[in-house]
């Protein structure tokens, strides 16, 4: 049965759909908060929801009994993750990066980083914007500084840049840029598991080392590893933007 609310209340414009009230408030991503809908575990004011029921100022919205309320100031961190640290929120890993973060407040990573790799990843607890960047997975820049195993030549930067079988496809064309005997630069708009060591590893190299500096807009500069720090306005603004642009 769909909810109701009082007419003063139901008013176009002051509404949400329900799964993005959800996602919107921490509790989860908004993909997941369908299936919460859709599996019969959301209610709201007591009535059970339906996928494109709407809330309302005031109503109470539950999720398997537990309180989902609306989050008016998100939270957005760039987090140094060291290695060793899995990019879960699984708190049966022992590693997982919830934990070793402990943020007061419920935050999860924007998209993953392997474990044996460090740098720059992005926490909130927004999971609009976490849909938002992983629909535009494909049309985003990510940097990565990388060392292999052994040097590198000018062959080796344009069979990288120029699209390599890996995973049952070729990978887009990227930016590759030479900085060292054994060191290089990637950006890459695309995120395939394990890419760039599954490329170095077609060409006969292997990743000894792999940093991620730069997300979109969002650079690592001097951040400490195992550090965070909040995203300045500045940086949300221009990362909506460009979500926008690029939806």
């Amino acid at each position: 049965m769909s909810n109701t609310s009082t007419p003063s209340a139901n008013q176009p414009g002051n509404s949400i759909r329900i799964n993005r009230y959800i996602s919107s408030s921490g509790f989860c991503s908004r993909r997941k908060a369908d299936e919460y809908i859709e599996g019969g575990h959301v209610t709201i004011d007591g009535q059970l929801a339906e996928p494109g029921s709407q809330v309302f100022p005031g109503q109470v919205v539950l999720v398997d009994g537990k309180t989902v309320l609306p989050s008016e100031n998100h939270v957005y961190l760039a987090f140094h993750k060291p290695l060793g640290i899995t990019c879960t929120t699984d708190q049966r890993d022992p590693d997982n990066i919830v934990d070793f973060i402990n943020y007061p407040t419920r935050i999860f990573p924007i998209g993953r980083l392997d474990k044996n790799s460090s740098g720059l990843i992005l926490m909130t607890d927004d999971g609009d914007i976490v849909n938002r960047l992983l629909r535009a997975e494909g049309r985003h820049d990510k940097e990565y500084v990388v060392t292999v195993d052994h040097p590198i030549d000018r062959d080796f930067i344009q069979k990288m840049e120029g699209g390599l079988p890996i995973l049952d496809t070729v990978t887009l064309p990227c930016k590759v840029t030479k900085t060292g005997n054994r060191t290089f630069h990637i950006i890459l708009n695309q995120g395939l598991n394990r890419q760039i060591r599954r490329m170095c590893e077609y060409l006969g190299y292997r990743v000894v080392k792999l940093k991620r500096i730069r997300i979109l807009n969002i650079h690592l500069d001097d951040l400490p590893v195992g550090q965070y720090r909040k995203l300045t306005l500045k940086e949300q603004k221009d990362l909506f933007t460009i979500l926008e642009r690029n939806h």
